[in-house]
């Protein structure tokens, strides 16, 4: 195969520096999965809830590495479908590919959609028992209004809610440390582990892959690439400054939260870090103000995903692998029919998935898939040269972040609805794909 130019043309605008890609990556990742499921991760993990996140890490870090050496080597929109297309050359299978990674986004968003209308939103308007599906619908709708307005103004409104969430999470933390620093609170807990013996590492596997979820973002990162600047100097800086970061914040706000509330009420909640701030600072009026940063917190996991999911579209597309009219772009270069379809699928997940909660479960499950494949694909892709300088990951690296894929994907402390969502969406998109394929035969003739 033959490698492309680096600065090859886009018909989309290159705005984004590695500032903004930095915290577009930081953003992304810093979202509905801490402020949603630490509760989740704790009723696996047991009061070590940060073991789950630190093991989550690790898939998340070695992963990483796959795909800092693909988007610098092919700078180009459509991701990991792209990588995959260009390792074993299976349309069928690149198609699959694009139709996870979309689907993973969507349902990601779906997930984010419903917590909108959660406990925080309770807790900001004092309504109990709030509509969670309506709101969270016009929560998506609200996105994709925002997407619409093109890319540069989506990232600046990322950058501020990252702010926002960022200050949102430390505030936790400040919160833990005060408690710590008073005497107060159960450090003993977050020291406590669900079950004895073997049962502890399925435990912990079980909860690592629930705060997985937590971690997703730096992936939808490599489908803004048409639209960095000088991608394979901006990438390797600013995912791996994202994933780090996110980490160091996740451990501490994992420690607080175990050290903090009992378990069960962390279990028990939609809202886990409010139960965090009312147990550590009772006497401070925040319920309010710390509800509304976790909406906008939860929110931006929504832009994010439905801004990845509509350029992945767009990027297929263009490679005659989805059909052309997903590259139509508006007056803004902005790729509306995209995004109006990425934007159907959320709602309809929204309001037809009993479980909202599967939701989650069903994104990680399909991206542990696609993740495996990436770094495969990175390893395959070594014989292929390319005319530019590009990141190159350590071949052990690579091998660890795919045999920790294949183990992630195992059915440990999952239920068999999630699997089977999964399969359904993937029916889905085989049904697109005979589809598109008859409508082009038919076109051909």
């Amino acid at each position: 195969m033959a490698g492309q130019d680096v600065h090859e043309r886009t018909d989309l605008r290159r705005v984004i520096t590695r500032p903004m890609l930095t915290f577009f990556i930081l953003g992304d990742i810093l979202g509905a999965g801490i402020y949603s499921l630490t509760g989740e991760v704790g009723a696996d993990t047991g009061g070590a809830i940060w073991a789950g996140f630190l093991v989550a890490f690790v898939l998340a870090f070695l992963t990483a590495f796959a795909y800092l050496e693909l988007v610098t080597k092919y700078p180009q929109a459509a991701g990991a479908a792209l990588y995959v297309d260009r390792a074993f050359g299976v349309q069928f299978l690149s198609f699959l590919v694009t139709f996870a990674v979309m689907a993973s986004g969507v349902t990601s968003a779906s997930f984010a959609a419903s917590r909108v209308g959660g406990r925080y939103f309770e807790g900001l308007f004092g309504v109990s028992d709030p509509p969670m599906a309506l709101i969270g619908g016009v929560a998506i709708l609200l996105v994709a209004a925002v997407n619409l307005w093109g890319v540069a103004e989506s990232i600046k409104v990322n950058i501020a809610i990252t702010c926002v969430e960022v200050a949102g999470l430390l505030f936790v933390i400040g919160v833990g440390a005060w408690v710590l620093a008073s005497g107060d609170g159960n450090p003993g807990q977050a020291f406590e582990f669900a079950g004895s013996g073997f049962g502890v590492v399925t435990g912990l596997l079980a909860g690592a892959a629930t705060a997985f979820y937590a971690f997703l973002g730096f992936e939808d990162a490599v489908n803004m690439a048409e639209e960095t600047r000088d991608p394979h100097r901006t990438f390797p800086p600013a995912l791996v400054t994202g994933v780090v970061g996110a980490a160091i914040i996740y451990l501490l706000v994992a420690f607080t939260a175990a050290m903090t509330v009992p378990l069960d009420v962390l279990t028990e909640s939609s809202g886990p870090l409010l139960e965090v701030v009312k147990a550590g600072a009772p006497n401070l009026d925040t319920e309010e103000i710390f509800s509304a940063v976790s909406i906008i917190a939860v929110s931006n996991t929504m832009l994010i995903n439905m801004l990845m999911a509509s350029r992945l579209l767009y990027g297929m597309s263009k490679r005659d692998v989805l059909p052309s009219a997903l590259s139509r772009l508006t007056s803004r270069q902005t790729p509306w029919v995209a995004i109006a379809v990425t934007t159907g699928l959320s709602l309809l997940l929204l309001f037809t998935v009993d479980d909202l909660t599967d939701l989650s479960d069903t994104t990680v499950l399909l991206l542990v898939a696609v993740f495996l494949l990436v770094n495969v694909s990175a390893l395959v892709l070594r014989r292929d040269r390319v005319d530019h300088p590009h990141f190159r990951a350590p071949a052990p690296a690579l091998v660890a972040g795919a045999v920790i894929s294949l183990i992630f994907l195992l059915p440990i402390g999952r239920e068999a609805g999630i699997y089977l969502l999964a399969l359904l969406l993937l029916l889905g998109g085989a049904a697109v794909w005979l589809v598109t394929r008859a409508v082009s035969h038919t076109r051909r003739t």
